[in-house]
């Protein structure tokens, strides 16, 4: 276990790109050979805004985090924080309940995300997007993603989990959100086998619904038990994954779709708060 964590944790970088790099072109890929849905946007531009904001959020982060998780989890194990720095457990053992525990959280903090006011209009640029393929997995508000750290920094210091298991939870969590959200077509049967333990394209399609019971469905990225435990799991839209419509109501013409247009989003006119219907 210790090598596998000393090679993670000294292959980051190399890991990271190449995780990103390799599912995104290969999901990409898919998209043009087996594509679930037709687009209805221009493709080009999606994915120019889409893929500049990684590059700003990055940015961002560099700027306004003098340390980012990995290296908080490490200031952490110095310094005895959290509970597994406090527990003998086996490492192999605490590793993996690490890196579930995290992938609960980001769960927790995307329902939290649709319920509370503040944070759904810094969400809902994320479900502006009037296609879902790879690059809207990549497709968040910078504040977002500043608030997003703030929590898992938090979680961090709470749980004491090692570097490489937050190295590997981030790879993991951007890998499986370019993944579910890709815009691919799985046979049936291979999608309900994968569901079973991961959400799939097919399961977090609903999520992007612009019906607000579906919508407010289906918020995990990785692990698909939490919806199903926490009873915010919905098996399909109700208009069939083809013919539904993606994004929200009062952003289906083209007033978002500009760099400007994106970042300002969390200060326009915010839409009353649809309940989570059944």
């Amino acid at each position: 276990m210790a090598e596998i964590q000393h090679f993670i944790t000294t292959h980051e970088a190399t890991l990271r790109l190449g995780v990103f790099v390799g599912i995104l072109g290969l999901m990409a890929l898919v998209e043009l050979i087996l594509p679930k849905r037709r687009l209805v946007a221009p493709k080009g531009l999606r994915w120019a805004l889409n893929l500049g904001l990684v590059v700003v959020n990055a940015l961002v982060l560099r700027l306004l985090f003098p340390v980012l998780a990995a290296g908080l989890a490490l200031e952490a194990a110095r310094r005895g924080w959290g509970l597994f720095n406090r527990l003998d457990w086996p490492p192999a053992l605490e590793f993996v309940i690490a890196v579930v525990a995290l992938d609960f959280i980001i769960y927790v903090q995307h329902r939290l995300f649709h319920v509370v006011p503040l944070f759904w209009r810094i969400h809902r640029m994320h479900h502006v997007d009037r296609d879902i393929d790879v690059t809207t997995g990549l497709r968040f508000h910078p504040f977002e993603i500043v608030l997003s750290m703030v929590i898992k920094l938090g979680a961090v210091v709470a749980l004491g989990p090692t570097a490489a298991a937050v190295i590997l939870f981030e790879i993991i969590l951007n890998g499986m959100a370019m993944f579910n959200h890709g815009n691919i077509r799985l046979p049936q049967r291979l999608d309900a086998v994968l569901r079973a333990l991961v959400v799939t394209p097919d399961m977090h399609r609903v999520h992007h619904s612009v019906r607000a019971a579906e919508y407010n469905r289906n918020f995990g990225f990785n692990l698909s038990l939490w919806d199903r435990l926490f009873a915010s799991y919905r098996a399909r839209p109700a208009d069939g994954h083809k013919a539904m419509t993606i994004g929200q109501t009062d952003y289906q013409g083209r007033a978002a779709e500009s760099f400007p247009g994106l970042l300002w989003l969390p200060f326009r006119r915010l839409p009353p708060l649809p309940a989570s219907g059944g």
